[in-house]
């Protein structure tokens, strides 16, 4: 079946009324969960870089840098980015087998007032979109270096992170707009601002 939308059902997060209080911007609220979000992503590539240093065995290499993967992927899909920025998304099979993707966005309470605090949504956002680009690069590096042995790893790195960004961009930008259309509309503002 095709992926779908959630246009037409809203989902409340775990936590949507929690702590509406003062907040400080620049404190991080969830030190912990911002910690884990990014001791996986830096664990995984710092293994891949440093592990034939430390170890000759190709498989407890291998099995280690997916075995971090896989944490950083559940820990970032399904905790730190509804703790750090108030997003979740996730696959849901209907009772009739359709297949469709929710991607849901925290709704602003009150009068306007932000939920996650600055310094974590930098945190956030900078690990989600700096790892992927890392691992684009190391697949590349494998490739011309021909270690292909490594080839499943690097890839594995790749889908994995840019799974989490793919999912995370669409909750941003909103689950009803195309990133097509948001990528051609930034763009297009952005040769505007030049030319004039």
């Amino acid at each position: 079946m095709i992926p779908q939308d959630a246009n037409d059902e809203e989902v409340a997060l775990f936590d949507a009324e929690e702590d509406v209080g003062k907040r400080s911007k620049s404190n991080l609220k969830h030190p912990v969960a911002s910690f884990f979000h990014l001791f996986f992503r830096v664990s995984a590539v710092l293994t891949y870089l440093l592990c034939e240093f430390f170890s000759r065995s190709f498989i407890a290499c291998m099995v280690t840098i997916i075995l971090l993967l896989s944490c950083d992927f559940w820990t970032v899909k399904n905790i730190t980015g509804r703790l750090m920025v108030g997003l979740r998304w996730w696959n849901q099979v209907d009772e009739d087998g359709c297949s469709r993707w929710v991607f849901e966005a925290r709704k602003v309470l009150g009068s306007g007032k932000q939920q996650a605090s600055d310094s974590e949504s930098r945190i956030f956002w900078l690990g989600l979109i700096v790892c992927p680009v890392l691992w684009v690069i190391l697949a590349f590096s494998t490739l011309f270096s021909f270690k292909i042995k490594w080839v499943p790893v690097v890839i594995m790195g790749v889908v994995l992170q840019g799974a989490n960004l793919y999912g995370y961009v669409r909750c941003k930008v909103g689950s009803k707009t195309s990133l097509k259309n948001v990528a051609t509309n930034y763009f297009g503002r952005q040769f505007l601002k030049q030319s004039s």
